[in-house]
Parts: C-alpha cells; sequence; structure tokens
C-alpha cells in the first residue's frame, strides 16, 4: 500500500529566538524544533553550553541563510560564580580541583571583589577555557583534552563592556557572586569566573548563565520549546527578521527583478552588509558595497 505524504505545508522562513532549557545541546534543541516546526531546514547561530539557559537564535527554510551574516559580536548574560573552588571545566560541570578554606574566603573583601572585577573589565587578554571549541591544529580544544592531551591556549584581545556585580550570598564555607557581563564575541564568562577567583586568591568558576542578549534579539522576545510546541509560530518572519538585523535598502521593481536573478546594483552607500527590499517590504537579499557596486551576498526571494 502507498505511503501517504503528509498533507502539513512547508513552514514559512524566519527566524525563532528560543529560550534555551538547561541539559540541553544547542543541537538538541534544534532537533526539537524540526519536529515542532515540521521541517529540517533548522539552523543556530551561536551555540549555548549545555549548562548554559537563554537566548538562541534559529532559522527556518530559506532564513537558514542569514546565520552567517548575523552581526551578533555582543552578548550580554547574568551569570553565578562561585568562589572557594576551581574545575577542570572552568563550570559547575568539571571535577573540582582545589578548594579554598573558610578561613581564606573570610579573607576575600568586597573591596577585593570590586577591584577584582574592575580588572577584567574593558579591553582584556582571556586565556580561553582548555576545553572550549576554540580549534588547535585543526581540531577542537575540548576534543583534544577529551583524548588526554594537555592543551595550552593562547591568550586573546576580548572586550567586557560591562562586568556588574548584582549581588553576593556568603554562607559557611561558599561565596557565591551573581553578575551581568556584557561581552564581545569570543569572551567566555566561565573563563572571567576562574580568573577572578584566581585573583582573589581562592579559585574560582561559573556555576549558572543565562544569555539575555545576543546582537538585537533578547531573551524577552524567546519562547520555550513547551510554548513553541503549544503554538508553533516564528518570532520574526524572513523580512521582519532581515529589517532586525540589518541595515536597509529599498529598490524598485525593475532593481527587485535584477536582484532575484542575483545581479549587481549600484552601490548604495550603506555600511556593511544589508537587506535589499522590494517594492512590496518582502526582502530579497543581503548586499555588501564592493568597488561602487552592490554585491550580493545571498538571494533570499524565492526562485
Amino acid at each position: 500500500m502507498a505511503r501517504q505524504q503528509s498533507s502539513r505545508p512547508a513552514p514559512s522562513p524566519g527566524l525563532l529566538i528560543v529560550a534555551k532549557p538547561a541539559g540541553m545541546t544547542s543541537h538538541d534543541v534544534v532537533a526539537k524544533v524540526r519536529k515542532i516546526i515540521g521541517t529540517r531546514k533548522v539552523g543556530h547561530a551561536g551555540t549555548l553550553d549545555p549548562m548554559a539557559t537563554g537566548v538562541l537564535v534559529l532559522g527556518i527554510e530559506r532564513a537558514t541563510k542569514l546565520l552567517g551574516h548575523l552581526t551578533l559580536d555582543r552578548k550580554t548574560y547574568l551569570a553565578t560564580i562561585r568562589l572557594g573552588a576551581s574545575t577542570d571545566t572552568d563550570d559547575a560541570e568539571g571535577d573540582v580541583t582545589r578548594t579554598a578554606s573558610a578561613a581564606e574566603l573570610d579573607e576575600v573583601t568586597d573591596a577585593s571583589i570590586v577591584s577584582g572585577i574592575g580588572a577584567l573589565t574593558g579591553s582584556i587578554e582571556q586565556v580561553p577555557s582548555a576545553v572550549s571549541a576554540v580549534k588547535v591544529a585543526g581540531k577542537r580544544a575540548y576534543a583534544r583534552v577529551r583524548d588526554g592531551e594537555v592543551v595550552d591556549l593562547p591568550a586573546r584581545p576580548v572586550e567586557v563592556y560591562r562586568f556588574d556585580l548584582l549581588g553576593q550570598r556568603r554562607e559557611a564555607g561558599t561565596l557565591e557572586l551573581d553578575a551581568a557581563v556584557e561581552c564581545s564575541s569570543g569572551t567566555y564568562v566561565r573563563a572571567l569566573a576562574r580568573d577572578l577567583g584566581a585573583r582573589l586568591g581562592v579559585g574560582g568558576h561559573l556555576a549558572a548563565l543565562c544569555r539575555t542578549k545576543v546582537g538585537p534579539f533578547e531573551l524577552r522576545s524567546a519562547r520555550t520549546l513547551e510554548q513553541l510546541a503549544e503554538q508553533p509560530e516564528l518570532t520574526h518572519d524572513l523580512s521582519a527578521a532581515v529589517a532586525a538585523a540589518f541595515g536597509r535598502r529599498d529598490v524598485s521593481a525593475a532593481e527587485a527583478e535584477a536582484v532575484g536573478h542575483g545581479k549587481w546594483l549600484p552601490a548604495s552607500g550603506l555600511a556593511g552588509t544589508y537587506g535589499i527590499f522590494g517594492p512590496d517590504g518582502s526582502a530579497l537579499a543581503l548586499a555588501r558595497d564592493v568597488e561602487g557596486l552592490a554585491k550580493p551576498l545571498v538571494v533570499l526571494a524565492p526562485r
């Protein structure tokens, strides 16, 4: 007996802003959304560690073409840093490698915490965690560590625009800090926790992390997987997604037809990557000015 084809229509292209739960990888979330939305064409922009929660940007259908062009180089987090214990992963999922005594923690003053945070704010040189996704000779650092290799990663420049202490909890043998961190892409908040603990002489690691904003996308517009399962709707359709994330250039009907065929237009004068929109307001392409011409990077109009 012939198998019946699904009558479910193909989903519209656009972006989903998901509130990732703890305990899931970014790929786990993609797999879940593929089932909810009903398409294999789902991708993510900017991974989150399994222990982390918060904003994860997903592209659906043709909007997956946007993911590599999104400017997501500024990120905001709420972090809980546990002082007094170092781990081999710089977060709560690793094995404890050193524990400070209660007396050592008692010597950590409020002023020293503020000073330590200040030293890790601004333009700094940061050594990524050994179990990070940084590539070493073409292989991820965490994979090399998993294979028993000792990995020494060089420091690299990052920007910590804001590192604000929101509160602290002192209990017997523990000291936890809540902080808001706004930083550049490539900054490891768990490395900030590690380095703050080292500066204070008691060790430290990241106990919890929530990404509240990445690029223009915020947690307040994100939806849980449970909410998506009940109401599988896009956060931004394709045109709204392009308008939210890129500069805008509106073109005539004749220019729109040319763009749809991948042809170059005269330069726009806009800096960086921008969206080209047709007379009906639909996003047709992403482009960038190159030597007096607008070079299409991605054609979004349906063929």
